[in-house]
């Protein structure tokens, strides 16, 4: 696509994760001179996965949705151009796609979540026949928000990004409201817990968009998370962008509250007229000079709470014992209200060593075990803390295994904390989704990708919503906000 004069031509991005490089893609199209500059040494964030014993261990990318033609995800990839690059395979051909399994003997014992909005009511109506007029009135707004969704209505809405968020009341209040029972609320929990928000203070329009994301179509990877991010890094170099690996980020030049370039670690300093820092709020502010901020702004983004940190643990299996699942394992603690507790992610795949299956479970951080070594760097932390996290890893697969039955042949390939997370992709605290979706942080949230300095704009999960979907929202928001929103409807066409 031809450059636009009235666009400022050199944009540098901080962050080659999801968000970084779908911005910079976006940018690139539309002519502007891209750069990335990633500090660790492969462009990808948590988007990337990693290889252990010949096995590729996914870390962020565990399964897609709205991926089938004309759905929102389709739509993006279709843009930047990387559908053909990125083969997947769809899940739910055999009539579920998750599988949620509640500790205790409270109603139900076992939810199968279908494929398909349709499937999804008369699941719930079939297993909570009293409640059906509820979950009418449940699903309604659901639909509505897959509709707004596929639409893009966030996206292209001539006022605030956030003026269709009718719906910011939390979904927990409006379960009460309904008087649903603690199962239904149970079953209804699930998806706020994709997005680190307990149901009590999960906005309801980011609940109905993560469900209605998954249940419109899944999909699972054919490869692996490495040649996604490989697939998008590849990508903005066909479209002569740059991505510089290595590149730490200390200090975004300011002068006058209007952003002139970078200085790197190294010493060295990049000019540019536009910054786009494609990490957490909180990181993009302690690069900032004192005085290039207002003091109400840097109050407002240092106060961000956070989500909580994850712990996984990979394990190979033997692949006749333990052939793949084709659909996913959620094993989820609830209390006597239906409120989620805890809940622990399981997926076992296929790998790539003939004869070996991947096993992946994720749960929350425990952030506190974790406490006594926040301070110290990856590498440095010493023999009890390797032997904490093998503890705490054999534990989750003893747990495991009351689910799947003794698992043959296992060997553990990989553990890791929030602590690996935040020296990873330099998220504070080592937060998973990043900010904090709340209602209870709902205005302190609002048009995170715009701040007090001329010329910088933030990308990433933290701008719109957590996930793939979101994520890449998130940087054609940004875009917006560069180009203007009558330029962007102009240019822009998904």
């Amino acid at each position: 696509m031809a450059s636009h004069s009235s666009f400022p031509e050199e944009v540098l991005i901080i962050g080659a994760g999801v968000g970084g490089l779908s911005t910079a893609i976006i940018l690139a199209k539309l002519g502007f001179a891209v750069t990335v500059l990633e500090k660790n040494y492969q462009a990808g964030g948590l988007m990337r996965s990693y290889r252990r014993d010949g096995i590729e261990c996914p870390v962020g990318v565990h399964y897609l949705g709205s991926l089938d033609q004309g759905q929102v995800l389709r739509r993006f990839f279709d843009y930047l151009g990387v559908s053909s690059a990125i083969p997947v395979s769809r899940m739910g051909e055999n009539g579920i796609v998750d599988r949620y399994l509640f500790d205790g003997c409270g109603h139900p014992g076992i939810f199968d979540l279908p494929p398909g909005m349709d499937g999804f009511e008369e699941e719930l109506k079939q297993t909570f026949p009293d409640e059906r007029e509820k979950i009418t009135k449940i699903v309604a707004s659901i639909r509505k928000a897959a509709v707004q969704l596929h639409a893009l209505d966030l996206l292209y809405a001539t006022g605030n990004d956030f003026s269709l968020l009718e719906q910011s009341r939390p979904l927990g209040e409006i379960l009460d409201g309904l008087g649903c029972s603690p199962g239904l609320r149970s079953v209804l929990a699930v998806p706020s817990c994709w997005i680190g928000v307990p149901l009590n203070d999960c906005p309801a329009y980011y609940h109905n968009m993560a469900l209605a994301s998954y249940v419109s179509s899944s999909y699972r990877l054919q490869g692996s998370g490495a040649q996604m991010a490989d697939a998008l890094a590849g990508r903005l170099l066909e479209l002569g962008g740059r991505i510089v690996t290595g590149a730490e980020v200390s200090t975004i030049q300011v002068s006058s509250r209007v952003v002139t370039g970078l200085q790197l670690a190294s010493g060295e300093c990049l000019s540019a007229a536009t910054v786009i820092g494609a990490v957490h709020p909180k990181v993009v502010l302690q690069m900032l000079p004192e005085g290039a901020v207002k003091p109400s702004y840097r109050q407002r983004i240092s106060g961000l709470k956070d989500t909580h940190g994850i712990f996984s643990v990979h394990a190979s299996l033997d692949g006749d014992s333990h052939p793949e699942i084709p659909y996913n394992v959620f094993k989820i603690d609830r209390d006597h209200d239906g409120n989620v507790r805890d809940l622990k992610y399981y997926q076992i795949l296929k790998s790539e060593r003939k004869g070996r299956s991947l096993l992946s479970i994720l749960t929350s951080g425990r952030d506190e075990l974790w406490a006594s070594w926040g301070k110290t760097k990856s590498g440095q932390r010493g023999n009890d803390y390797l032997d904490a996290k093998e503890q705490h890893g054999r534990q989750l697969i003893r747990e495991a295994e009351a689910v799947f039955g003794p698992f043959q042949g296992l060997k553990v390939l990989d553990t890791y904390t929030p602590l690996t997370v935040r020296d990873w992709v330099n998220s504070p605290g080592g937060s998973a989704y990043g900010v904090l979706r709340s209602s209870s942080q709902m205005l302190a949230t609002a048009l995170l990708n715009r701040t007090s300095v001329q010329g910088l704009y933030l990308a990433g999960q933290n701008v719109m919503a957590p996930g793939i979907i979101g994520t890449i929202m998130g940087s054609f928001s940004t875009v917006k906000l560069i180009l203007g929103a009558d330029e962007f409807r102009k240019v822009i066409r998904l």
